[in-house]
């Protein structure tokens, strides 16, 4: 079922690909929805075999990383691809910019590195059994 638009080949500021099959990343995505009240960001979710993911990303690297596509085309992942997120987001716009200018993004990205190949590990052994 597709709900969410703009896509990628619309007027969206950026649209952000995530994985729709895990509950944490269900519940982010849904608090930063809510923020997005003009809806100018596009949402897919990697998960629905109906969504169609542009040339160069496969549901297997969209899987292991945060995507973010912006309106240029650029492709910003991990904890840049939050960072990007965050810049079109009210109340967070200023960490977006703090994270990148500071220098935090890095340190951020390492982290959250670790963490999808923890997600990645739990969430094959549950689903793949």
């Amino acid at each position: 079922m597709a709900e969410q638009r703009p896509g990628p080949d619309d007027k969206a500021v950026a649209t952000v690909f995530y994985d729709g099959g895990c509950p944490l990343c269900r519940r982010e995505i849904a608090h930063y929805r809510r923020l997005d009240a003009d809806r100018r960001l596009g949402w897919v979710d990697i998960t629905d075999g109906d969504q169609h993911l542009p040339l160069g990303l496969t549901r297997e690297r969209a899987m292991a990383r945060f995507h973010v596509l912006d309106s240029h085309g650029r492709w910003h992942t991990g904890a840049w691809g939050f960072a990007e997120l965050w810049s079109h987001l009210p109340g967070y716009r200023l960490l977006a910019h703090a994270s990148r200018w500071l220098g935090a993004v890095r340190i951020l990205d390492g982290a959250y590195t670790r963490f999808t190949r923890w997600r990645l590990r739990r969430r094959c052994r549950q689903e793949c059994a």
